[in-house]
């Protein structure tokens, strides 16, 4: 058993935090609320450290820990709008909205209305750049499943996108 130290986890965060927020933002909506995830990922590990067979694990233990903590915050932001009146998403700030054209708007509204399996898939694969074995293990699935989750996310992202054409 490998129990990261304090440095190494520094280090990580140092070295991955940039792309471990844009991954959050992608499944969560606002740089906001996925900063809040990473750090909170980091904080749980630096006051219990996972028990690890090997280090170079750190890294894919440190996503899938990002991934099912923007699954818990989208969990409670659905039962808060159960609850309240239905409302428009976060609006980009002005910067993101200057440096994201059109088509990017509409890939990422496209990318918020698939299924969380399909949603996650993509953004692992295709936003990361993770092979379908690095994708199963951040997810919890097997290779084969991440294959065919990918046909269906980008059949359903192809249908979304050319509906918005239209």
């Amino acid at each position: 058993m490998v129990i990261p130290q304090a440095r190494d986890l520094v280090a990580l965060y140092e070295e991955h935090q940039t792309g471990l927020v844009r991954m959050a933002v992608l499944l969560v909506g606002d740089e906001a609320t996925a900063e809040d995830v990473v750090q909170d990922v980091f904080l749980r590990m630096q006051d219990k450290a996972p028990k690890l067979d090997d280090e170079s694990k750190l890294l894919a233990y440190v996503r899938a820990a990002v991934l099912n903590g923007c699954r818990m915050t989208l969990r409670r932001r659905k039962m808060v709008w159960r609850h309240t009146e239905p409302h428009e998403p976060p609006v980009w700030s002005a910067e993101s909205a200057a440096l994201a054209g059109e088509d990017r708007r509409e890939v990422m509204a496209a990318l918020r209305r698939l299924p969380r399996r399909q949603r996650e898939a993509l953004v692992l694969r295709y936003y990361l750049d993770l092979s379908d074995a690095e994708v199963a293990e951040a997810m919890g699935i097997r290779p084969g499943t991440v294959r065919s989750t990918m046909v269906r996310a980008l059949a359903a992202l192809t249908r979304e996108l050319g509906e918005e054409a239209r």
